[in-house]
């Protein structure tokens, strides 16, 4: 992998990690549309880890005080019911679906899921059920009043981000909406939840890497990871800013185009 290949992708990554319109897809779409070989389910994984870290810097003031609340709850029973405390038990609650999903369906996310009909077509029914949750989602309910019952239901809907096309970030925060939140209060719900899933990928993935016969550029890896970060963290601070005063449709009319073509385009032979 050449450093310009590295670095298309790590923007890539970074643009599209935390807009609902799939990074991993992306990361098999775009190789596909210039002509380059897949770069692999693990080498995605792994540049996901610059994103992460966009997150954790971005959300560093949020992290220190959960975590701190969180284990102090567990010594005094009167600070259980602050959000901070909840918020903490809420990342563990919503992290265990996709790693229970990530061990089960190992082979088929590094195989089959790779697919571009099934990224295509994932793309637009994604895309189709964000627009249901626009339509039918209240948007009333801030983050303080996030319960037990959204963080199950968003991990769950977290796990679905490990087929490529879904968009960790597109299902989470589509959960958010049908459960009744706000639209920034989903995002930024989404993005605390995401911390130790794709962290635990992300490191998991390097291993493979380490241990694996492929013919890895880890220079172009660093590259890769590095361009994630820096694009990443302006993806952040734009979604929660726009999503204050706008809809998802410019996600949900993108999501169906692009899976449109992509079907279009694998159908015709012009890229596999």
């Amino acid at each position: 992998m050449s450093w310009f290949e590295a670095i298309i992708l790590g923007i890539a990554q970074g643009l599209t990690e935390f807009l609902p319109v799939s990074s991993t897809g992306h990361l098999r779409i775009v190789p596909a549309f210039l002509g380059w070989e897949d770069p692999g389910a693990y080498f995605t994984a792994v540049i996901q880890l610059g994103t992460m870290l966009a997150v954790v810097i971005y959300f560093w003031r949020d992290l220190v005080r959960i975590t701190g609340t969180w284990l102090a709850s567990l010594r005094r029973p009167e600070l259980r019911g602050e959000l901070d405390a909840r918020m903490g038990w809420y990342v563990i609650i919503a992290t265990i679906p996709i790693g229970v999903a990530g061990l089960a369906f190992r082979d088929q996310i590094e195989t089959g899921a790779r697919n571009l009909y099934l990224i295509g077509a994932t793309l637009i029914v994604l895309g189709l059920i964000l627009l249901a949750a626009e339509k039918v989602g209240t948007r009333t309910r801030p983050l303080t009043d996030v319960g037990r019952r959204d963080a199950i239901w968003v991990g769950i809907a977290q796990a679905l981000a490990l087929v490529p096309g879904t968009s960790r970030s597109g299902a989470t925060i589509t959960a958010g909406l049908f459960l009744g939140m706000e639209r920034a209060a989903a995002a930024r719900f989404s993005f605390l939840l995401s911390i130790p899933a794709v962290v635990l990928s992300g490191l998991f993935g390097l291993t493979e890497l380490v241990n694996s016969d492929d013919d890895v550029s880890f220079v172009a890896l660093s590259i890769s990871t590095a361009a994630a970060f820096v694009v990443g963290y302006a993806s952040i601070a734009f979604l929660l800013r726009y999503l204050v005063s706008h809809s998802t449709m410019i996600f949900v009319v993108y999501r169906v185009a692009l899976g449109a073509l992509v079907l279009a385009l694998t159908a015709s032979g012009t890229i596999s």
